[in-house]
């Protein structure tokens, strides 16, 4: 076992949030406090643990099991389950699973489904292919379908549109709900759509009152419509599912699903160039900030990573960056899957822009920055010396690659 305290920024949340329902039980317990006079009071009653045999017992070296809790050692949430035995109706769900994860945008239309589900309804999420999720029960998913098989793999939306259409024969769902987004989920929910006859609701940031509010006109306007059976809904949608877990039970199609003719053909993947994408469109921004002492080095291991390369506002005024590549509330607001920032405190204009990023790595020397306080990784240490053994062991797994592919 590491001696190492990891954080848990779920339990630290929760201990923050006064609203949350385990709120009280993440408080540790108070077994000294300052008096009115300036004398510090002790809570005798409070100190120690009780032993296996019903004793209490007093450890004053702090070094056996059973005391106190410490405030920054991680704490394990156990969340109440919801349960759905016979559910009456479902609420079919289709993540874009970019990554094979649950993205942000996934797990607030998750949220949007649990609402139309309410207490009788149960949340069926419909994968494709592999994955590599294991947290469909804490983001709200009653049942899971897992379609597998060569056919689903790869861009071929003319027979995951086959598979759909065989789920909604099987469990007729009563609406279907798929992100309006560029990772597949708005082509192949307007492809959906038209294989159902249905007229599906775009753009949809909010659902009340039987109504789908969804943007119109360039985004400046709402246009408000009946609630249809499909929806194609946008990022923050709704809220993510974060006070209960579910059982994420697995079920599985009665009957195979047709192949379909295909009349598209998947070439693959086409490399492009890290620096050619869009700060707004990318996956893996590698950051740099004026603890960034060499930037030659930086450059390196970006190109190392092959991710797209971001700056802090004082990196850009100071002319190492350009204006283009700033991150933030006075630059680019970004939504990547991976946020690296090396050298980057945290001001707040900075967090409030890399805010809808899933994962946040940092590197920096000040172990008590915001930003270490944000990320989900924290790497405490010299940039420079960091970097070097990032690029070394990028080079080493690439080696080894290699050499299994011989």
């Amino acid at each position: 076992m590491s001696d190492i305290i990891r954080r848990d920024p779920r339990a630290e949340w929760i201990a923050r949030n006064r609203l949350h329902p385990l709120h009280a039980a993440m408080q540790p317990a108070q077994h000294s406090w300052m008096g009115p006079n300036g004398i510090v009071r002790k809570n005798l009653h409070g100190i120690g643990f009780i032993g296996p045999n019903g004793i209490k017992r007093i450890d004053r070296s702090g070094a056996q099991q059973g005391g106190a809790v410490k405030r920054s050692a991680a704490v394990e949430v156990q969340l109440p389950l919801h349960q759905v035995s016979a559910p009456a109706f479902y609420i079919s769900v289709v993540p874009d699973m970019v990554g094979g994860r649950l993205s942000s945008h996934d797990r607030d239309l998750l949220g949007l489904a649990h609402q139309l589900a309410g207490n009788d309804g149960a949340v069926l999420a419909v994968v494709f292919g592999e994955h590599k999720e294991s947290a469909f029960a804490t983001a709200g998913v009653d049942r899971l379908l897992v379609l597998e098989g060569d056919e689903f793999s790869g861009y071929v939306p003319e027979q995951r549109v086959q598979g759909l259409r065989a789920v909604d024969n099987q469990f007729n769902p009563r609406h279907w709900l798929l992100p309006d987004s560029r990772s597949g989920g708005g082509e192949l929910g307007r492809r959906f759509a038209a294989a159902l006859g249905e007229r599906p609701a775009t753009r949809v940031w909010q659902v009340k009152d039987q109504e789908c509010i969804g943007r119109a006109g360039a985004g400046l306007q709402d246009l408000a419509r009946p609630l249809g059976r499909l929806i194609l809904a946008s990022a923050e949608c709704a809220e993510p599912v974060s006070e209960t877990r579910h059982e994420a039970l697995p079920v599985e199609l009665s009957t195979s699903v047709a192949r379909s003719l295909s009349r598209i053909e998947d070439l693959g993947a086409v490399a492009v160039d890290p620096a050619a994408i869009p700060m707004a469109e990318a996956e893996f921004i590698f950051s740099g900030g004026n603890g960034v002492k060499d930037w030659a080095l930086f450059h390196e291991t970006a190109a190392a990573l092959g991710a797209t390369e971001g700056a802090s506002r004082v990196a850009v005024d100071d002319g190492f960056m350009a204006r283009d590549r700033q991150v933030g509330a006075s630059g680019t607001w970004v939504t990547a899957r991976v946020y690296v920032a090396v050298g980057i405190s945290g001001a707040i204009q900075h967090l409030q822009g890399i805010g809808a990023c899933d994962k946040v790595v940092a590197i920096n020397l000040d172990a008590g920055c915001d930003m270490i306080k944000r990320a989900d990784l924290s790497v405490i240490g010299e940039s420079a010396e960091i970097l070097q053994a990032l690029i070394a062991a990028v080079a080493a797994y690439r080696n080894e690659a290699k050499r299994d592919a011989a």
